[in-house]
C-alpha cells in the first residue's frame, strides 16, 4: 500500500494504528513518545493490509501542493495544538485538507478509510505532528470501543491504581510524581487517562501516552533538576518543544520557575526519561483503586481536607473542553471524551472508590509521607 521503508503499529487494549514513513526519524519518535506506556512494534510496510494508518511524507512540492489545494477550496481557520489551522472539509468523497502555514505542514485525512497523511518540509516537525496523529488515530478507535478519557494524573502499584483529579493547577501531577519518586508507584499518566468498565463492576485504566510538562520548581522539590542538568550537559536530546529558555535554566542550574506571558515555561520530559532519568518505572495499565483532590498550599502541612469533592461529567474532556486538539480530521467521529453512556458508566463506578480530598504543601518528602499513609489506610 505504500513504498515507505519503515513502518511501526502502536497497540493498546486490541487496537492498532500503523505509522509509515521513509524516514526512520520519523517512526523512532513515534516509538520514543508512544511506545513506553503503548506497545510500539516494527512491522514490515507491505505486511500492513487495514486498520488506521499515519502515513508521514517529507516533500515540500507536495506539502505546497496541499497547501494551495486548501486555499484554492472553501476552508475554514482554526486552531489546533496551539498552532493556526486553515481546514478545507466540504469535499463530497469526506476528504479533509488542512495546511498549518505556520508550522509548513499539510494534512490529508481520509475518515473513510482511516488514512491520513501529514506532509511537511523538516522532519522535526514532521515526526512531532505523526506522533501526535497517530495517538489521535488510536484515541478514535479507542473511544468507539467505548473508552472514555479523564482529566488526570494517574500512578500504579500491583495494578491498583490511585487517579489524582482536578482543575488546573491543583496538584494533580504533584500527587503522582510525589507517588512515583518517593514511594516506588508506578507513573501511569501525567495528565489524561483512558477509562472503561470493566466485566467485574470495575474500571479498567490505560495511559494516555504523551511529553510530560514539569515546571522548574517541581523538577527541583523532586530532586530530578541536577539528573536533568548533567544529561543535557551531556549532550542528550531534548523535546522539540521545550523552550529554549527552559533549556538554558536546567543547564546553567538556574531552577527558578520561568513564565512568559502569564504561562509558565516546563520542561518537557520524554516517557523514556522518567525511568532513565528519575529511576521512575511506567505503568501500562491497572484497575482503579481511589482518587485523590488534591490542593497545594504552599505553607500547609499535608491533611485530609474538610471539602468534599466528587467526581462528575466536567472532569471528562469533551467537545467544549478538548479546544486544543479538537476533532477536525474525524479521527474520533465521536465526542473527545467518549461517549455520554461511557461517561455515566464510569462515574457510578468510581464514585463508589474512596474519595480523598487533601491539601498538599511543598515539602515533596511530607506529602509523600502522607500520601503514603492515607492510601495504606484506604487499601486496608
Amino acid at each position: 500500500m505504500t513504498t515507505t521503508s519503515h513502518a511501526t503499529q502502536l497497540q493498546a487494549a486490541g487496537a492498532a494504528v500503523t505509522v509509515l514513513s521513509a524516514d526512520p526519524r520519523v517512526t523512532g519518535r513515534v516509538q520514543r513518545s508512544i511506545g513506553p506506556w503503548w506497545t510500539a512494534v516494527r512491522v514490515p510496510p507491505e505486511s500492513v493490509e487495514a486498520g488506521p494508518v499515519v502515513e508521514a511524507v517529507l516533500d515540500t512540492d507536495s506539502y505546497g501542493d496541499t497547501a494551495l489545494a486548501v486555499t484554492r477550496s472553501p476552508h475554514r481557520s482554526t486552531t489546533y495544538a496551539g498552532t493556526r489551522i486553515l481546514v478545507a472539509d466540504s469535499s463530497p468523497d469526506g476528504v479533509v485538507l488542512a495546511v498549518s502555514p505556520g508550522d509548513r505542514l499539510a494534512y490529508r485525512s481520509e475518515p473513510a478509510s482511516g488514512h491520513l497523511t501529514v506532509v511537511g518540509c523538516e522532519v522535526e516537525t514532521v515526526a512531532t505532528a505523526t506522533a501526535r496523529m497517530a495517538r489521535e488515530a488510536m484515541r478514535g478507535v479507542l473511544l468507539r470501543d467505548g473508552w472514555a478519557v479523564l482529566h488526570a494524573s494517574a500512578v500504579a502499584l500491583d495494578g491498583r491504581v490511585v487517579l489524582a483529579l482536578g482543575e488546573k493547577g491543583a496538584g494533580r501531577t504533584t500527587t503522582a510524581l510525589t507517588l512515583a519518586a518517593r514511594h516506588g508507584w508506578e507513573l501511569l499518566a501525567d495528565d489524561r487517562v483512558f477509562v472503561r468498565p470493566d466485566s467485574t463492576g470495575g474500571v479498567t485504566v490505560l495511559p494516555w501516552p504523551s511529553t510530560a510538562a514539569l515546571g522548574l520548581g517541581l523538577l527541583d522539590a523532586l530532586g530530578w533538576a541536577e539528573t536533568a542538568r548533567e544529561r543535557l550537559k551531556d549532550g542528550e536530546a531534548v523535546h522539540p518543544t521545550q523552550h529554549r529558555r527552559v533549556t538554558d535554566a536546567l543547564i546553567t542550574g538556574d531552577f527558578t520557575p520561568l513564565r512568559q506571558k502569564g504561562k509558565e515555561l516546563k520542561a518537557q520530559v520524554y516517557p523514556d526519561q522518567f525511568p532513565r532519568w528519575f529511576g521512575v518505572p511506567l505503568a501500562t495499565g491497572g484497575k482503579a483503586a481511589a482518587l485523590v483532590f488534591p490542593r497545594i498550599d504552599p505553607d500547609a502541612t499535608p491533611a485530609v481536607t474538610d471539602v468534599g469533592r466528587e467526581l462528575s461529567d466536567l472532569d471528562f474532556l469533551s467537545g467544549p473542553t478538548e479546544n486544543r486538539s479538537p476533532d477536525i480530521f474525524r479521527l474520533a467521529r465521536v465526542d473527545g471524551g467518549g461517549t455520554a453512556e461511557a461517561r455515566r458508566v464510569v462515574v457510578r463506578r468510581l464514585s463508589a472508590l474512596p474519595h480523598h480530598a487533601v491539601t498538599l504543601g511543598h515539602d515533596i518528602t511530607a506529602n509523600a509521607a502522607f500520601l503514603a499513609w492515607l492510601l495504606h489506610q484506604s487499601a486496608s
